[in-house]
């Protein structure tokens, strides 16, 4: 160390500081930085001790480097001062520019703070330039670019002790060690943002090698899931447009993925479930509709839509899961046709016949401007207008059950072909059923309905209904017929009826009786029904006993 009152600075220990500043900036780790700089402080500038105190992130100061003394190294380093008590040592003593030195006459205040701090023996000054066993030297540490405690933030204390030469740092020893402090503080900032870009590029690493373990896993779960998978654009003019497919999907459809991203799934959707499909794209979530396959057939599918984001801000995709659900449609569809329908003849039962006939049927609204009149064949309230025909009312207030409903009217009672078209509601019950089963058994006896109900079947038009309403009656709904129709039709129903039919072997025959009613709005399915039965039974009365098999 080199004192002021010496005229000039020996080239060798320029040279020795420029060593070990070049030693401090070429560290290779920050804990090898902290420690070349206190290594440094021994080697380049002269003194006995020196100690790197560095500042944690919560405030405090812990001893991170120590040189000059390995018991004293093993005994303080690791140990952590408290800020407050740092902060009232830089406020105290003397100050030599950006260093703080405490005599050992002011010092003796401190020996009992919670700072990590050892002593050296040795014998009092002689002479007043003479450094004291307990006399204290500091040099901040600032942050880079600042030059100056008061602006710089601090990120560590060099503490030193005792100059080889015995003496008080001169003007050049101080400059020396506070230029030192100021690049170690460079040394220090640069070594922890190369631990941090490290540390960042480790994470960002591993980060990248789970990306792609993810990536690798979701390719593997995408193209080997069980079920179908597919990827489409969401947003824009492409929405919907499938981007990427699996095998599964490409085969439960029968297309190949090349083909399969020339459509949307709007293009392959059932036309009836189209809504369905559009409702599940833009809000995500589930739906039950039919895609189709290459050879023109339909399927039932479960198809569950997610929206993923490419990245933060980037742009987003569908990932839609296709389960192939037939085989429980099928199901779910013979069981609600076993619900609806007779289990013998396979026509619709009682219930459904009722909620067929309920649909088309509105209740009558109360309106001043209508006659409200009887009709005496049916035994029920009607609407009619003076000339006795249905009467609608359009845009009347009264009528909102009406909208959207075509209303059901009855043709004129009278016979007289006036072109009125009703629904028409054919009520069959079948003559020397019973005898049938009594003489043959109940086999021949479901026999003989399975084929009535075929030829029922056979003898309406697409569109109509025949239903078995129980035990051997049977309606037929046939809409838009005048009474001439409705007559023609019960006429040739009969004819196909009492033709033999073969049960158990033998041929036999049976008549039917048929009762013609009209629903129209104002009535409910009971209503409707009872009138049929009774004109049925009326028509059946009326013909003589040994006739009504043979028709």
């Amino acid at each position: 160390m080199e004192t002021e009152s010496e005229p000039y600075v020996r080239l060798a220990t320029l040279r020795q500081l420029h060593q070990v500043m070049a030693d401090m900036n070429t560290a290779r780790s920050l804990a090898d930085t902290l420690q070349t700089v206190a290594d440094g402080v021994v080697n380049g500038l002269g003194y006995e001790l020196a100690c790197v105190n560095l500042v944690r992130p919560d405030g405090d100061l812990v001893v991170a480097a120590f040189a000059g003394n390995p018991a004293a190294e093993a005994l303080i380093t690791g140990r952590t001062g408290s800020r407050d008590s740092w902060d009232r040592r830089l406020s105290m003593g003397e100050r030599w520019g950006d260093l703080v030195f405490i005599p050992h006459t002011e010092g003796w205040v401190l020996d009992d703070d919670d700072v990590p701090q050892w002593y050296t023996e040795g014998p009092a000054p002689r002479f007043e330039d003479e450094w004291h066993p307990a006399d204290r030297l500091f040099a901040p540490m600032y942050t880079p670019g600042v030059h100056g405690g008061a602006c710089g933030e601090l990120i560590g204390v060099l503490s030193v002790d005792r100059p080889r030469n015995g003496r008080l740092p001169g003007a050049w020893g101080r400059e020396a060690l506070q230029m030192y402090a100021f690049q170690a503080a460079i040394a220090i900032s640069n070594a922890r943002l190369r631990a941090n870009m490290q540390r960042a590029l480790v994470r960002l690493e591993r980060d990248q090698q789970a990306l792609r373990a993810s990536e690798e896993s979701f390719r593997q779960a995408f193209e080997y899931a069980p079920s179908g998978m597919a990827i489409a654009e969401m947003g824009g003019d492409q929405h919907g447009r499938i981007l990427r497919t699996n095998d599964a999907l490409c085969r439960l459809l029968g297309r190949p993925a090349s083909a399969m991203r020339r459509y949307s799934f709007s293009d392959l959707v059932h036309p009836e479930d189209i809504g369905t499909l559009l409702r599940t794209s833009a809000e995500g979530g589930r739906a039950e509709l039919r895609l189709a396959r290459r050879d023109g057939t339909y399927v039932w599918v479960s198809l569950r839509n997610s929206v993923v984001a490419d990245a933060a801000d980037g742009p987003r995709f569908l990932l839609t899961h296709v389960e192939d659900i037939e085989e429980r449609k099928r199901r779910e569809l013979q069981l609600a046709h076993r619900a609806s329908h007779d289990s013998l003849t396979g026509l619709p039962n009682s219930a459904e016949l009722r909620s067929r006939l309920s649909a088309r049927l509105c209740k009558r609204p109360a309106h001043a401007g209508a006659l409200e009149s009887t009709d005496a064949a049916y035994g029920h309230p009607a609407v009619f207008d003076a000339n006795g025909h249905g009467f609608d009312f359009p845009g009347s207030a009264a009528l909102d059950a009406y909208d959207h409903h075509v209303h059901t009217v009855a043709p004129e009672e009278s016979g007289r072909d006036d072109g009125t078209k009703g629904l028409a509601v054919l009520f069959c019950d079948l003559d020397g059923f019973k005898s049938i089963n009594d003489r043959f058994g109940h086999n021949a006896g479901d026999s003989v309905l399975i084929e009535v109900a075929r030829r029922l079947t056979r003898g309406v038009r697409d569109g109509d209904t025949v239903a078995r309403l129980g035990g051997d009656e049977f309606v037929i709904l046939a809409d838009g017929l005048g009474r001439a129709d409705a007559q023609d039709l019960a006429v040739r129903l009969r004819n196909e009826i009492i033709q033999p039919i073969r049960a158990e072997g033998r041929a036999v025959r049976v008549g039917a009786s048929f009762g013609i009613g009209w629903a129209h709005c104002g009535m409910t399915a009971d209503e409707v029904l009872k009138s049929a039965d009774e004109r049925m039974y009326v028509e059946k009365r009326s013909r003589p006993k040994q006739h009504r098999r043979a028709g």
